[in-house]
Formats: C-alpha cells, sequence, structure tokens
C-alpha cells in the first residue's frame, strides 16, 4: 500500500454523498460492501435499525481478543454550495488537502478503518497475529440514531474499540453527554387589541428564559479535567400564531452538556426544582420533558488500549499524549456503556474542521493517521 491508496479512498468516499438528515447511507454502505468483498473480506449489509439504511459490517479472524474499528457514514448536510470553493462532493486534492463535506468527520476515518481492517487481516490469515478485527459503518450518528449500538447488539462487539472520529490523533479516554429539553410554557389567548383578557406566553417565558440563564451560569462552575466545562444552553425558541393574538403558548429548547460524573436524572432534578419555583414565584405553567440523551463516557486511564495508543502516538507522530477528552458526545459511549468494552475516540484530522465550508483534511495527517492506527492494532492484536 502507498500513500496514494490513502487519498483515493479517502475520495472515493467523499465523493458518495450521504447527508443525514434525511439519511442518504445506502450508497456508502454499499460501496464499502463492495470494497470488501473485491478483496474477500467476510462483509454484511444490516438493514437495521431503519429500512433502506443500511450498515456495513467486516470481520476478520474469530480468535480473541477482537478489536473493533468504528466509524460513522452519514454526513451532515453540505449547506449553500456557492459558499464552497470546490464542490463540497468533489474530493478535490490542493495544495496537500482533501477537500469536501465529511473529508474529516469522517469519511477519513472509515478509510484508514477499511485499510487497517485490510492490511492487519491478512497478517491474522497469515499467522502472524493473533485474535480478530471487526468494522463498523454505522448509519445515523448525526442525528443520534442507534446504528452503532444496533451493531454491538447483534455481536459485533470486542475486547478493544477505536471509534475514528477526528482528534488531531489525541487520545481521548472521555466524552461529554448531551440533553435536550423542551420547556412549554402556558399563557391565555386573548385578541391582541385587548391584550389584558389573556395572559401572554412569551411574557411568561421571559422569566423562565431568565431563570434557565442564571441556571446556565451556575452549571459552568461544574468542570472535569478531562472534558471541561458543563453547560446549559438556550438554543431554540418559538411563540404565537398570528400577530393580532396573544399567544398561548411558548416552546424553548435547553441544550445541556454533560460531564461523565453526571446524572441524568439529576439534571431532570434540577430543571423541575427551576420550574416549580417560577410556579409559585410567578405562577406561570410550564410542561418539560427530554427528549433526546447521549451518554458521556469515562475509559480507565490505565486501560490497554488508551496505553498502546499513546505510545505508538508518541513514537510515530508529535502530538500530545497527556490525559485528554472530548467535550462532545461520540458513537464511543455505546462501546463502553452498552457493550463493557475497553474503548477510546481517536483519528486524525482537526475537529474545528467539521461541519464547516471547505472543509479539509491534510493528505499526510491521513497517512500518519493510517500508520498509527495499523501499528496499534498489530500490537493489541499480538
Amino acid at each position: 500500500m502507498d500513500n496514494t491508496e490513502v487519498t483515493e479512498l479517502i475520495q472515493e468516499l467523499v465523493r458518495i454523498e450521504t447527508e443525514n438528515p434525511p439519511g442518504n447511507e445506502l450508497k456508502c454502505a454499499e460501496y464499502i460492501h463492495g470494497w470488501f468483498k473485491e478483496h474477500e473480506i467476510e462483509t454484511e449489509l444490516i438493514d437495521e435499525p431503519v429500512e433502506d439504511r443500511p450498515q456495513v459490517v467486516a470481520r476478520i479472524g474469530d480468535g480473541d481478543p477482537t478489536l473493533v474499528l468504528n466509524g460513522h457514514t452519514d454526513v451532515v448536510p453540505a449547506g449553500d454550495r456557492e459558499k464552497w470553493t470546490y464542490g463540497p462532493y468533489s474530493g478535490t486534492v490542493d495544495n496537500g488537502k482533501i477537500y469536501g463535506r465529511g473529508a474529516v468527520d469522517m469519511k477519513t476515518g472509515l478509510a484508514i478503518g477499511m485499510l487497517t481492517t485490510r492490511d492487519i487481516g491478512k497478517e491474522l490469515e497469515r499467522g502472524d497475529s493473533s485474535g480478530s478485527i471487526i468494522f463498523h459503518g454505522a448509519m445515523g450518528e448525526e442525528t443520534g440514531d442507534p446504528g452503532t449500538k444496533t451493531l454491538l447488539e447483534k455481536g459485533y462487539t470486542g475486547e478493544y474499540g477505536v471509534v475514528l472520529e477526528p482528534t488531531g490523533m489525541r487520545v481521548a479516554t472521555a466524552t461529554k453527554g448531551t440533553a435536550w429539553y423542551t420547556i412549554t410554557v402556558s399563557g391565555e389567548p386573548s385578541h391582541a387589541s385587548r391584550p389584558d383578557q389573556g395572559t401572554n406566553a412569551i411574557e411568561n417565558a421571559n422569566h423562565v428564559i431568565e431563570a434557565l440563564t442564571d441556571y446556565g451560569t451556575d452549571v459552568r462552575s461544574r468542570e472535569d479535567e478531562l472534558v471541561g466545562t458543563a453547560f446549559a444552553t438556550l438554543t431554540e425558541f418559538s411563540a404565537g400564531t398570528k400577530e393580532n393574538i396573544v399567544p398561548e403558548r411558548a416552546e424553548i429548547t435547553l441544550d445541556r452538556r454533560v460531564l461523565p460524573d453526571e446524572r441524568f436524572e439529576d439534571l431532570d432534578e434540577e430543571l423541575n426544582s427551576i420550574l416549580e419555583q417560577l410556579a409559585d414565584e410567578h405562577g406561570i405553567e410550564t410542561e418539560w420533558k427530554q427528549y433526546q440523551i447521549y451518554e458521556p463516557s469515562l475509559t480507565p486511564e490505565e486501560s490497554r488500549v488508551t496505553d498502546v495508543f499513546r505510545r505508538n502516538v508518541a513514537e510515530l507522530t508529535d502530538v500530545p499524549t497527556e490525559p485528554w477528552g472530548i467535550p462532545a458526545a461520540t458513537d464511543t459511549r455505546d462501546l463502553i456503556n452498552s457493550a463493557e468494552m475497553d474503548a477510546i475516540t481517536w483519528g486524525p484530522g482537526d475537529i474545528s474542521q467539521a461541519h464547516t465550508f471547505d472543509e479539509y483534511i491534510y493528505e499526510q495527517e491521513a497517512v500518519d493517521g493510517l500508520h498509527v492506527l495499523k501499528q496499534a492494532a498489530r500490537e493489541l492484536l499480538q
């Protein structure tokens, strides 16, 4: 394998538009499935958990230990195409950079996972290494669908796992969690020419917004040495049905970023306490629901996968290797919390490039990432 193969595979994957929403993973899953078949590797398309949005897995070996390389095939929408220097699905290479939606998040992760599975698989078949290796091409990560979780439930699991998100090749042993809340604030409608006959839900919502803003300030005092600060951020607001009607309801969205030592039940109690106090002090009626959660995750610092990756990163790159975590959610949570795996988040690419116009990754970083991944996989499976 030469460096050109890495670049060309990333380009091929970037050129397959897999935007989510709506969830266009099909062609990419089929491409990866066909690629593994061409290399005579056992592979399967899995049409779960959502029909017509298949996932793809590959496996080599049947011994222990098993290493799982996980990536997601979906990307966020490209947005306004006019704001891209090159087409978002062109896979253009210019001045050592591969451009396109998903170049960082995370078609490069998929590419180096595929190549590592193939090359380490050959060593397994020759008997140079023991154990087995599994590749995940999961659907729906960008919208929180249970793609990875479904693959784990179907038995595609192992002792070790690497979620190949872009971390700049830093080894992340912790991730933040997320909880999204909708708070509905009640009022009484009336004609806007007689506003005192009604109760304005927007005015009631002002009290709620003020209280939640104060809560967000308080939450920032909570910190974790790996993933940083907790956040509670107001992200959406809607109210009203017509210009001349005093609104009867308003809706507020709260985005809560969760530290590894926080519990979702405690977050619920905190929100409930705030809203109960508003009811007592101002007579404001509210309802709330938690409609999406992503668990935080934490892998022990002394774990084998952590140690192996840190040593190989140190040997092959100049990337820092001190303890570190990601201030966002990744599918690593499913490997750790659902499958009880020894797992990390790790991959080439700068996360600040994800979801941007002119998203790119340096060719050399992709090559370096492949070298680290192959060497670490080889060591884990010896």
